[in-house]
């Protein structure tokens, strides 16, 4: 199984890119999301999922290893192949996605691409559970972004803030400035909250 490839990109197209590693040449389906982050790249590094069918075999690329545990879990969803999968990652980002399964957010959903009313209450049922499991990092940051972003959400939730709101507040900030030091996280956050 192929899990991983690096290498000079050769052709780049919104939804396949391919990979030359060591000579050979990878065709790789990406969503469009990995596609904006490698856009001006000449070489790539991507986590793959080799799709195996009677007919085809299928490479799938993920610029971070939380998309493709997303990947892996909306494939794992009855109705669900991969071609959806990577439609459905190309219409929402990933923590927008989780937070929709975690809340319940049929609109949300279903104004995915793809994405229908029964497949969306699918989703809800056999998601809703694993999504917390997902890898914190979207960009494939080091870990300490997602223990400074839990930090951060404790001491709002120990200041009388609701989890989910606060998970918000401080996702926004660590998207605008993501080497900020846990105390400025914490203002910054309150900040938001208080606006």
């Amino acid at each position: 199984m192929i899990g991983y490839l690096s290498g000079k990109i050769i052709s780049k197209k919104p939804t396949k890119i391919i990979i030359d590693v060591g000579g050979v040449g990878y065709l790789v389906n990406i969503s469009i999301s990995t596609f904006e982050k490698i856009a001006e790249r000449e070489e790539v590094s991507l986590f793959t999922y080799l799709s195996v069918k009677e007919d085809s075999l299928d490479l799938y690329g993920f610029y971070s290893i939380a998309e493709k545990e997303m990947f892996e879990l909306l494939i794992s969803v009855s109705g669900i192949g991969p071609k959806t999968a990577q439609s459905i990652l190309s219409g929402i980002q990933i923590e927008d996605l989780k937070e929709a399964l975690k809340t319940g957010n049929i609109s949300r959903m279903i104004s995915v691409p793809g994405i229908g009313r029964k497949t969306a209450e699918r989703m809800m049922v056999e998601l809703r559970d694993k999504v917390e499991s997902l890898a914190e990092s979207v960009d494939g940051a080091a870990s300490g972004t997602s223990s400074l972003r839990g930090d951060a959400v404790a001491a709002l939730v120990n200041l009388g803030y609701n989890q989910k709101i606060a998970e918000r507040a401080v996702r926004s900030v660590t998207d605008r400035k993501p080497d900020i030091s846990i105390e400025e996280l914490v203002k910054e956050a309150l900040t938001v909250l208080n606006n």
